[in-house]
C-alpha cells in the first residue's frame, strides 16, 4: 500500500504540467458555477427576508391595463374588513434626474402612522421622528448617498415637480446597508412631500398596502376585496415572490444552460484527449498489468491520479467563489442578476448556501470529469500488454 502511495506521488509529480493545466480549467469552471449558485442563493435570501416584512396585499385602481392614483377613500372602508390588521396609502414614483440620465424612486409614507414609525425604526438606526418632520426631509438609500456625494448634494436636493415650481428637500439618513438590494435607489419622504413632487391630487394614493396576519383569514379576505371594486386589481406578496423567484430561476438557468455547454465541450476536449492515449500513457498501463496488476486495480490507481487532481481544484473553486461573491461582493456578475441600468448596486451578500449545493456542483463536474477519463483507460488496460508494448 506505501508503495502504490509512492508511486502515485512520483506520477503526480512527473506530470505535474499536464495535471495543472487541467487543475487551472476544472478550478476555473468551478468556480464560475459556484459563484453563479451563491450569488443566485443569496439575493434570494435578502429577497425573502425583506419581503416577509412586507404587506400582504397591495391594491391598485386598475383600468383598461393602466394603473391610476388610488382614491384614498377605500382606507378606511379596507379597515372595516375583518381580519385585517393595518391599512396604508403609499405614494411613490420615479424621479428622472436628466443631466446623469439617472432615476430615483420616491416613496412617500404617511409618518403620523405608529406602524410605519416603527418599521423606520428598524430601517434607519437613531431615527427621530420628531426631528425628521420639523422640516422636509428624506431618507436615502447607499446608491442615492453616493450619487448626492458626487455631485456635491451633501445637505439638500431641489426637486422640480410638474408645476415646475422648486421643491428642497433635505437630506436627514441613509438606509441600512442590508437593505440595499431594494432600497439602493430609494428616497423616503412624508408623503405630502410625495405627492407635491410626482404631483398627485390631495385625496389620491399610489397603491393601498394592507395586513392580514391570519393564514386561515386571507383567503376571505381575499374574497371580499375582489367583490369591493372591480376596476382594483390584487397583488399578493405571494405572487411578488413568485415573480422573483421565477426571474433569478431564468437568469440562472441561461448562465447553468451555458455552463453545461462548457462542461460539454470541456469533457470532449478531456475525452478527445484520453482516447488518443499517448503511448507513454498506453506503456505506463501496460507496465502494470505486466507487474501482476488486475484491470479494476490499474484503473482504480490511474482514476485516483486524476481524482486527486479533480478534488483539489473542486476545492480551490469553491473557496475562489465563496471570496469572488461574499468578500468582494460579485464584480461583473451581480449586475446581470440585479440590473446595472440606474444607480449601481453596492449591496453586500450575506452567505447562503446548503450541504446539497456543494453536493450538486460535485456531481456537475467531477463526475462528468472522470468518466471522461475512465472510459479511454478502461479501452487500454483490457488489451493485451504485449501488443501495447509493441
Amino acid at each position: 500500500m506505501l508503495n502504490r502511495l509512492n508511486f502515485l506521488l512520483i506520477l503526480l509529480v512527473t506530470y505535474r504540467k499536464k495535471h495543472f493545466s487541467i487543475f487551472i480549467l476544472s478550478t476555473l469552471l468551478i468556480t464560475l458555477l459556484s459563484s453563479l449558485m451563491f450569488l443566485s442563493s443569496s439575493i434570494k435570501k435578502d429577497i425573502y427576508t425583506t419581503l416577509e416584512n412586507q404587506a400582504d396585499f397591495t391594491l391598485q385602481k386598475y383600468i383598461a391595463g393602466r394603473v391610476l392614483n388610488t382614491p384614498e377613500s377605500w382606507i378606511d372602508e379596507f379597515l372595516n374588513i375583518e381580519g385585517v390588521l393595518n391599512v396604508q396609502g403609499r405614494v411613490y414614483g420615479m424621479h428622472y434626474y436628466e443631466p446623469a440620465e439617472q432615476y430615483f424612486m420616491i416613496v412617500g409614507l404617511d409618518f403620523y402612522d405608529t406602524q410605519i414609525v416603527k418599521e423606520m425604526q428598524e430601517l434607519v438606526e437613531n431615527i427621530n421622528i420628531d426631528e425628521f418632520l420639523e422640516k422636509k426631509n428624506m431618507i436615502i438609500g447607499s446608491g442615492v448617498k453616493k450619487f448626492f456625494d458626487k455631485y456635491h448634494y451633501f445637505d439638500y436636493y431641489s426637486f422640480r415637480p410638474p408645476d415646475r415650481t422648486i421643491e428642497k428637500i433635505y437630506i436627514y439618513k441613509k438606509l441600512n446597508s442590508a437593505t440595499d438590494i431594494v432600497s439602493n435607489d430609494m428616497i423616503i419622504m412624508d408623503i405630502a412631500n410625495a405627492r407635491k413632487i410626482l404631483g398627485v391630487e390631495d385625496g389620491y394614493v399610489s397603491d393601498i398596502v394592507l395586513k392580514a396576519p391570519s393564514l386561515e383569514e386571507r383567503e376571505t379576505i381575499l374574497t371580499k376585496l375582489k367583490l369591493s371594486h372591480f376596476d382594483m386589481r390584487i397583488i399578493q406578496k405571494s405572487d411578488i415572490k413568485k415573480y422573483y423567484e421565477n426571474l433569478y430561476n431564468y437568469k440562472g438557468g441561461i448562465f447553468l444552460t451555458l455552463f453545461s455547454i462548457v462542461l460539454l465541450s470541456f469533457g470532449l476536449i478531456l475525452f478527445q484527449r484520453y482516447s488518443m492515449i499517448s503511448s507513454v500513457d498506453a506503456k505506463e498501463v501496460a507496465l502494470l498489468r505486466l507487474s501482476g496488476w488486475k484491470i479494476n486495480e490499474v484503473l482504480w490507481f490511474k482514476i485516483t491520479e486524476n481524482f486527486i487532481v479533480i478534488l483539489s481544484a473542486y476545492f480551490a473553486g469553491i473557496f475562489l467563489a465563496y471570496f469572488y461573491v461574499y468578500f468582494l461582493n460579485a464584480p461583473l456578475l451581480k449586475n446581470i442578476f440585479l440590473g446595472y441600468a440606474n444607480l449601481q448596486n453596492s449591496t453586500t451578500f450575506s452567505p447562503n448556501f446548503t450541504l446539497s449545493d456543494l453536493v450538486l456542483i460535485f456531481l456537475l463536474f467531477v463526475l462528468p470529469f472522470l468518466l471522461a477519463i475512465l472510459i479511454p483507460l478502461w479501452k487500454v488496460s483490457i488489451q493485451e500488454p504485449s501488443e501495447v508494448m509493441r
